[in-house]
């Protein structure tokens, strides 16, 4: 079977699939990621179609957390020029991150560490911050919340979470939008794939 199947167009941007030769050499040399980053998620389909629908302004400094293989940081570098740095715990991810970077034509910064760790001077840096399906276990769902305050209190422009609607995500969501005025809203994309779930939205006051 050509290689060519085991690609898609998603939003502009070519992915490869876990049977392209490359994504099995990139496992053999860089190891399978830990923390499930070792495959698309589906939900970058709706961080995609929401940024395509919300766009962000031009050259934007953009975090993106938990960034498994770096899509959505991906799709902002490709589409509006932004200046992007991936964040992971996970260090093995970030081969595949710059794999993709260079195959969509553009690059992407990379950063390991910890939601926790990340304090008010580092978000400082950035005017976007956005992350998908990093709220899958309970004990995440409070970094997060408070990496979303700390972002808001040093100046980020708009913090953009999307998830399949686990139940942590949505007790971060309502939180969130209890505490933090954020927006917490279904969402559902049909093309170029069917995605459903959910996003939080957080912005200044």
């Amino acid at each position: 079977m050509p290689s060519t199947s085991h690609s898609r167009q998603l939003f502009g941007l070519t992915v490869r699939q876990n049977a392209h030769p490359d994504m099995r050499k990139l496992r053999r040399e860089a190891g399978e990621p830990e923390l499930h980053g070792n495959k698309f998620w589906k939900s970058s389909c709706l961080m995609m179609d929401y940024l395509k629908r919300n766009p962000l302004p031009p050259g934007a400094r953009v975090l993106d957390i938990g960034c498994g293989w770096g899509l959505g940081g991906i799709f902002c570098a490709k589409h509006f020029g932004a200046e992007v740095t991936g964040l992971d715990a996970d260090a093995s991810v970030f081969p595949f991150v710059h794999y993709h970077a260079e195959l969509n034509e553009v690059s992407v910064q990379t950063w390991r560490c910890r939601y926790e760790k990340v304090s008010k001077d580092d978000l400082a840096g950035f005017d976007a911050v956005i992350g998908t399906d990093i709220c899958f276990w309970d004990k995440l769902e409070s970094p997060l919340y408070n990496l979303t305050r700390r972002a808001l209190q040093s100046g980020v422009g708009r913090v953009v979470l999307a998830d399949p609607g686990r139940s942590p995500f949505r007790r971060l969501a309502q939180r969130a939008e209890d505490k933090l005025d954020a927006t917490y809203r279904e969402w559902q994309v049909n093309r170029p794939m069917q995605a459903s779930g959910c996003l939080m939205i957080a912005e200044p006051r």
